[in-house]
């Protein structure tokens, strides 16, 4: 199979008929059919983002179809869906070019009779537009040249407003084939193809105008983040090893061991030191969450849920790979990951352990510290796991509320006395974060918040309450939420 619009249409049934997931889907698909770097990137181009656009592209047909979205045959609203992504997002796609192949898409797939809805609904859609392109591609792209080199304070002003100039053209009503509601949630979330809960929620929190900041950070492509491993190279050396091979990286202060790469890598087993265990990826707010663990060496630390490992190395790493580090998942096939991560990267103090961290007497007061990154809804990575949007509400929200409370307070017994746990989600949402810490702290007064010290560069992202809070559209990395707790 060579056509990649078929390609992305056989990933797209999976994903919207079968509830598999984004990456699953098209990397299960990738693997059976053999394309050019150009052409894989364009399947995955066009999966991700009609997956994160599928509100707006459903109000669309909505407005200009004779039949509503939920009304066209299942299979069809795909290849209208992939159609309309392409004329609004792909700017790199000619109009005509999009329409063409979207009509013997149709064809090919058994809607030759309806050819020319295709067919008249894009070229009404065209004709309406003035402007073409919240992004697509080109989000990635005016994203990737303001971060070749990362410094968080210096550069928030000028990437929101960056931010704000993408999507300002086509939110306005006058130039967008695509009518918006004046009231702000429903207007936000059929722009930025959100439910309309979670536009809520943030606004709730941050208001309307980081909210929009917020949406425009979670409908880019994201990018690609390391972790050098400091028992083995150098972050110099890593810098220059990549720049040889092509590849354009940017230091991400304050963290140490990070680096970003732009534009497009091609494989990553392929890249210069991986083989090696030089470094693995780990977004940048996920390499907080262990610096603010602080990890010493020769302690016993645990990590409650810890697969697939990247905090469970990255303790080791920290340590020196001095110490006894107990990862613990319920779940044994994700554990598997950890071994092979920590063979790689040539880490020996880490052992497995299989189970639910709510029923584990065993670790009951002998941990120096423990790391809770807290199973949760994921709003914070919305961009790299678009179809969470469309899976979480809130009721599952309370339902992980409940575990997350559940699960903090049996790990807490494994800390001894003196001893520090973090607690970590990588989600924006106060029920599983700031509550379940505050109802924590009110059943256990022998726990007390402990912040970063103002010399360190966590305190940047620290908040009056003592926890951290990183936001995507402020701080240039996935969405977190860290608290470290000391046991009085």
């Amino acid at each position: 199979m060579s056509n990649p619009r078929q390609i992305a249409f056989l990933a797209l049934k999976d994903i919207y008929l079968k509830g598999a997931f984004t990456d699953i889907a098209l990397d299960r698909i990738l693997k059976t059919s053999k394309l050019p770097d150009l052409d894989r990137r364009l399947v995955t181009e066009l999966v991700y983002g009609t997956v994160r656009r599928q509100r707006t592209l459903d109000a669309i047909i909505d407005q200009l179809g004779k039949k509503k979205s939920h009304q066209q045959p299942p299979d069809f609203r795909i290849i209208l869906h992939l159609g309309l992504y392409q004329l609004r997002y792909a700017n790199r796609i000619p109009p005509s070019a999009a329409v063409n192949t979207t009509v013997e898409l149709a064809k090919e797939n058994g809607f030759k009779g309806l050819a020319g809805v295709v067919n008249g609904l894009l070229r009404q859609y065209s004709r309406l537009s003035q402007v073409r392109g919240e992004g697509g591609e080109g989000e990635t792209k005016v994203l990737n040249s303001q971060l070749s080199v990362l410094n968080i304070n210096s550069k928030r002003t000028s990437s929101r407003n960056a931010l704000k100039t993408q999507d300002s053209k086509l939110s306005s009503p006058s130039i967008d084939p695509l009518k918006l509601p004046t009231q702000p949630i429903p207007r936000l979330g059929i722009l930025y193809s959100f439910p309309d809960w979670i536009i809520k929620l943030w606004i709730e929190q941050i208001g309307v105008e980081e909210t929009e900041q917020l949406c425009q950070w979670f409908n880019q492509s994201p990018t690609i983040d390391l972790r050098v491993n400091p028992l083995r190279v150098s972050i110099e050396e890593v810098e220059a090893a990549m720049k040889s091979a092509g590849i354009e990286v940017g230091r991400i202060s304050p963290l140490p061991q990070a680096l970003r790469l732009n534009g497009a890598v091609g494989a990553i087993q392929q890249l210069p030191g991986f083989k090696e265990g030089w470094w693995t990826i780990q977004d940048s707010s996920a390499q907080l969450v262990t610096h603010l663990l602080d990890p010493q060496p020769g302690e016993i630390i645990i990590d409650a849920c810890a697969a697939p490992g990247g905090k469970t190395t990255h303790i080791a790493e920290l340590m020196g790979d001095s110490g006894n580090i107990k990862a613990c998942d319920r779940t044994p096939s994700r554990l598997k990951k950890i071994p092979e991560n920590a063979q790689r990267l040539q880490l020996q103090s880490i052992s497995i352990y299989t189970g639910d961290s709510r029923n584990t007497p065993q670790f009951v007061n002998s941990a120096d510290r423990v790391l809770l990154d807290a199973p949760c809804s994921g709003l914070g990575t919305l961009h790299r796991r678009p179809d969470i949007r469309w899976r979480s509400n809130p009721q599952t929200v309370q339902e992980l509320s409940i575990l997350q409370q559940e699960i903090l307070t049996h790990t807490a017994t494994w800390v001894k006395p003196g001893g520090i746990l973090v607690y970590a989600t990588c989600t924006l949402n106060r029920e599983e974060n700031e509550e379940v810490i505050q109802s924590f702290l009110e059943n256990h007064t022998h726990w007390r918040i402990e912040p970063p010290p103002p010399t360190s560069g966590l305190s940047t992202f620290c908040t009056p309450q003592g926890w951290i809070k990183v936001w995507p559209q402020l701080h240039l990395m996935d969405g977190f939420f860290m608290v470290r707790l000391q046991r009085l």
